[in-house]
């Protein structure tokens, strides 16, 4: 009969240890999807609603369905990392211009924007163009060097 009682010890005396590292950095695609792609839906989500949240769908009517639009990308984006992340990874700086978009477009898009419609849309800007950069970085950090 085979010993299988449960011996306490470290892992990396297993046989398969190797195999399972593999597998697991397969998995993931070789990056810490699960710290950015959370964050960066939500702002997406926030980005989409926030027209409604804000109360400012009639003082500057043509930056509510700019502002779903947008939030609608960064979502698909979002879902886009965490789908397929070795395809989707190369697009992270899309993620950065839709940023720089989202802080002038008060002013390009809306129609004399008051304080709290510029506030909004420089912040989102602000958190996607870090977010961005923060997807980016854990790109190129985990892209294999030939």
């Amino acid at each position: 009969m085979a010993n299988v009682s449960h011996t306490r010890g470290d892992i990396a005396s297993h046989p398969d240890v190797s195999e399972m590292q593999a597998r697991y950095a397969r998995m993931l695609g070789g990056r810490d999807v699960a710290l950015v792609d959370g964050p960066v839906f939500l702002l997406g989500l926030y980005c989409a609603v926030s027209p409604w949240i804000l109360h400012y769908t009639t003082s500057q009517p043509a930056l509510v369905p700019h502002n779903l639009i947008v939030g609608i990308a960064i979502g698909l984006l979002a879902l886009g990392f965490t789908r397929a992340p070795e395809r989707m990874y190369g697009l992270s700086w899309a993620m950065s211009a839709l940023g720089v978009w989202m802080i002038v477009s008060p002013w390009i898009v809306g129609d004399s924007p008051d304080k709290g419609v510029i506030l909004n849309n420089v912040i989102i800007g602000g958190l996607a163009v870090i977010l961005g950069l923060v997807c980016a970085g854990t790109a190129a950090k985990s892209t294999p060097k030939p």
